[in-house]
């Protein structure tokens, strides 16, 4: 039983990851189960019909695995930043350089989003994240006098922005990184308090 299980289980993860770089190389829209099936090695379309309901749970799967992918890279670097202006700067950065270290990952989840009209948590919840963080930084004095969810708003648009334009262009991973230092000062001098200029 246990055999059966892991082995399903590694099937389901198989078919996952082909889709998901079918998507990054080839779009959403011609994202069909053949073209899938032949990147996973299957045999026939049956076996991506036995795991996943239709087309939507296999993408909800897509989405949720690029999820626990970016959240693994980005995390742990987020956590080790102290203090609201740190913190900021190791979401972009990080958010920048995922992708030169996960490009099929970035390329399939904007389409997905994008065209798909498919829906992440760790996207859609950005906004009021990054709004409670200007606000709470606003408290501690981190931050200058800006309207908090005007400037989450901002902050969110123009990183996809940069994040879609990198992905799209192929970039290396040093150009990636300077972007996203670039990237980090701008917005720490835009939030930064006017007469401290950048602290914690």
């Amino acid at each position: 039983m246990r055999a059966r299980t892991f082995t399903e289980s590694g099937r389901r993860a198989q078919i996952v990851r082909a889709a998901i770089e079918v998507i990054a190389e080839d779009g959403y829209a011609k994202a069909s189960f053949s073209r899938i099936a032949k990147q996973a090695g299957l045999s026939s379309t049956g076996m991506i019909s036995y795991h996943f309901a239709g087309k939507d749970d296999l993408l909800a799967a897509c989405v949720s695995e690029i999820e626990l992918v970016t959240g693994a890279f980005m995390q742990p670097r987020i956590d080790a930043a102290v203090g609201h202006v740190a913190q900021l700067r190791a979401f972009v950065e990080a958010n920048v350089e995922l992708v030169g270290e996960h490009p099929a990952e970035i390329r399939a989840l904007i389409d997905l989003v994008k065209n798909a009209g498919s829906q992440s948590a760790g996207v859609n919840g950005r906004l009021a994240l990054f709004e409670e963080h200007f606000r709470t930084g606003q408290a501690a004095g981190a931050f200058g006098p800006l309207d908090a969810r005007t400037t989450a708003l901002a902050f969110t648009s123009g990183l996809d922005a940069v994040v879609a334009t990198a992905a799209a262009a192929g970039l290396e991973p040093a150009e990636l990184a300077r972007i996203g230092r670039e990237l980090a000062d701008l917005y720490v001098r835009a939030t930064a308090p006017e007469s401290t200029g950048e602290h914690g």
